[in-house]
């Protein structure tokens, strides 16, 4: 094969040092600026004394270890490896790295092609300014079969620098699609933590309204002995009774309370509800600290999965500007191709049935340019819009601790409201019972003071549960997965320098 002469030589070298001065061209990516708001509340709210902003809010496991509850563990061990949801995440994440190797490929690999054919064709010699072969003057246009078979290389320069923009933006969707996962993870544990608290305090409300049923039939049962021994009306019972019912009538709540709250656990722990039971959880298996911390808010937008996805949304689609761009320059390859064709199969692999050619090759963008503007505005808009939803991403999420942190504190002042009413009604039922001791108190008022505090009993126990719900919601909101991913952020795809 004969080497390439002189002045190719010296176009190709001058294409390689223009195209390893040439920038990429588009806007180089730059996260958005972190939040510098001190707080999450509003002015005028209330905060939950039991909350500390801390700039590293990570416990050393799992957040929902902080719970305390060893059958939490095993459940949410379950759930992790059983729930569909969180697969199918898992299963987009792989597709999209894929699709960040392919895009590597095709930016980064030389494209090969072969082709082998055999034909017939019918030869016009007058076209040539001959008429006839030389003793076959008859046979002007004669018929002659063609076999050919080659190889050829392209390998495109990508002057602009629209291939690696492409990569950029691939490895951006990569980034996202895993801080979705992320985000689904958290989702995932978050609900079943919530599934398993909502068990506990519809058992435990359950036990409290059976022991005042149990007072109610107590006091329905020293009513009828008072008729029966004269001492008052059949009338005066009546109110009783109602009560008793009143309070029966919240059984079938909370018992479908309790199946809602046992099937949702099921469904997120991948299985039919009819092949798996819940664990019986309970208020004294879950044991959260005291101080409870809370990422500060710049922490927060660089930790949280669902504002680091939007961040890398919008870091690909400020890439495709990039591609959008490099539409409007040259497209320069390298090319070399091989060829071997003859007439007859005996002299196929002479060196006279070879041709080869190799140079660059230049594309220009002359038509079309009103397209490629639109293209280019399509992706402009299109990355104003990544950006708005980023922003209204972080909003939502500022909002959404704010309400937890609000409803915690609102929690707080009702359970110390539930605490002194329990309190009082205990000291109403010592009263009654110590009466009832030395002889001056009658037995309805004992059952009446042992029934109120069940009462104050069941309110806490749905203040309780409430709290410890939003303790569950604080953490999923406010957690970082363990390891951080750093693709979108970092741009660990990114080969773009100096864009323009």
């Amino acid at each position: 094969m004969r080497c390439p002469n002189r002045t190719t030589i010296l176009i190709v070298g001058g294409l390689s040092l223009g195209i390893d001065a040439c920038a990429t061209v588009g806007p180089n990516f730059v996260p958005p600026a972190a939040t510098t708001a001190p707080v999450y509340v509003m002015a005028g709210d209330p905060a939950p004394s039991s909350m500390i902003l801390s700039p590293e809010n990570r416990s050393a496991g799992p957040w929902w270890q902080a719970l305390g509850s060893p059958q939490l563990d095993a459940v949410m061990s379950e759930a992790l490896q059983g729930n569909q949801t969180l697969a199918a995440a898992q299963s987009t994440l792989d597709q999209a790295q894929v699709e960040v190797q392919r895009a590597l490929l095709v930016a980064r690999s030389p494209q090969i092609s072969t082709t082998a054919g055999a034909s017939r064709e019918r030869i016009n010699t007058s076209a040539f300014g001959f008429s006839g072969f030389p003793g076959f003057p008859a046979f002007s246009s004669p018929t002659i079969n063609l076999f050919s078979v080659g190889a050829g290389v392209s390998y495109d320069m990508d002057v602009a620098g629209g291939a690696r923009r492409r990569v950029e933006a691939a490895g951006a969707l990569e980034a996202a699609q895993g801080f979705r996962t992320d985000a689904a993870y958290l989702s995932l544990t978050g609900n079943v933590a919530l599934q398993a608290v909502r068990i506990a305090g519809a058992r435990a409300q359950i036990d409290a309204l059976r022991a005042i049923e149990a007072d109610d039939r107590a006091i329905i049962d020293i009513d009828r002995k008072a008729e029966a021994a004269g001492g008052s009306s059949p009338s005066a019972g009546t109110g009783d009774r109602a009560q008793l019912s009143q309070d029966e009538a919240q059984m079938p709540v909370l018992a479908q309370n309790l199946a809602q709250a046992r099937h949702a656990l099921a469904l997120l722990v991948g299985k039919p509800s009819s092949q798996w039971t819940a664990p019986d959880f309970a208020f004294a298996q879950f044991n959260p600290p005291s101080a409870i911390p809370v990422a500060i808010p710049s922490d927060l937008v660089r930790n949280r999965p669902d504002i680091l996805a939007a961040e890398a949304d919008l870091h690909a689609d400020t890439a495709r500007i990039g591609v959008a761009k490099a539409d409007f320059y040259p497209d320069v390859k390298l090319t070399a191709n091989f060829t071997q064709m003859s007439l007859r199969p005996s002299t196929f692999f002479n060196y006279g049935a070879s041709g080869w050619n190799f140079g660059p090759s230049l594309t220009m963008p002359i038509l079309g340019a009103r397209s490629r503007r639109v293209h280019l505005a399509v992706a402009e808009t299109q990355a104003r819009t990544s950006m708005a939803r980023y922003r209204q991403t972080v909003l939502a999420a500022f909002a959404q601790v704010a309400d937890v942190l609000t409803a915690l504190s609102h929690d707080d002042e009702m359970l110390a409201v539930d605490d002194r009413y329990e309190q009082e009604s205990q000291g109403g039922l010592r009263d009654a019972q110590s009466n009832v001791r030395l002889g001056g108190g009658a037995p309805l008022a004992e059952v009446e003071a042992h029934r109120r505090v069940e009462r104050a009993r069941f309110n806490r126990i749905d203040t309780q549960t409430r709290r410890l719900m939003d303790v569950v919601q604080l953490y999923a909101a406010t957690s970082a997965v363990e390891p951080p991913r750093s693709g979108g952020r970092d741009g660990a795809h990114s080969e773009a320098v100096g864009g323009r």
